[in-house]
């Protein structure tokens, strides 16, 4: 062996990743730990390949890794997902009538949600007391319309 890892080197480099991908998920270990597991095939099947082409290898297998993980797995993932909005409480207020509780200057205010306030803007002056809808979310603020009573 004149290489960098033999064969087993980099299977242990492998599970060291996975096992760190266990220990704090993010789903970016898991595919540089399957890239090692790659280059333990390889060089099990080529035991005497030079250490810079290990590195080049394993940095090209671990970028492929990832951008498959990227392009393919991660939009199925999000698509099997039940429960869209969760962890997107935002999101889950949109369609939402409620109360503005500090009144809008320049078309900024704030409104009740709850037990909070949240910053919201619309494009026009609303008092204190007005119910709104909220239309959208633009980063933490919401997007509100003034609701008119069909009367």
């Amino acid at each position: 062996m004149n290489g960098l890892l033999g064969h087993y080197g980099w299977w242990l480099l492998a599970l060291a990743l996975i096992g760190v991908e266990m220990i704090a998920p993010g789903y970016f270990m898991l595919w540089i730990g399957i890239a090692a597991a790659a280059m333990g095939v390889v060089t099990w099947l080529a035991p005497t390949m030079p250490a810079l082409l290990q590195a080049v290898l394993f940095a090209a297998f671990g970028v492929a890794a990832c951008l498959l993980y990227w392009k393919y797995l991660r939009p199925l993932a999000e698509r099997r997902n039940d429960q869209p909005l969760l962890n997107r409480r935002g999101d889950r207020m949109i369609g939402r009538q409620v109360i503005v509780s500090e009144a809008f200057v320049n078309g900024r205010g704030k409104v009740k949600v709850g037990d909070g306030e949240w910053l919201a803007e619309g494009g026009e002056e609303v008092a204190v007391g007005t119910t709104v809808e909220v239309v959208a979310l633009r980063g933490t603020t919401l997007v509100v319309r003034t609701v008119h009573d069909p009367a």
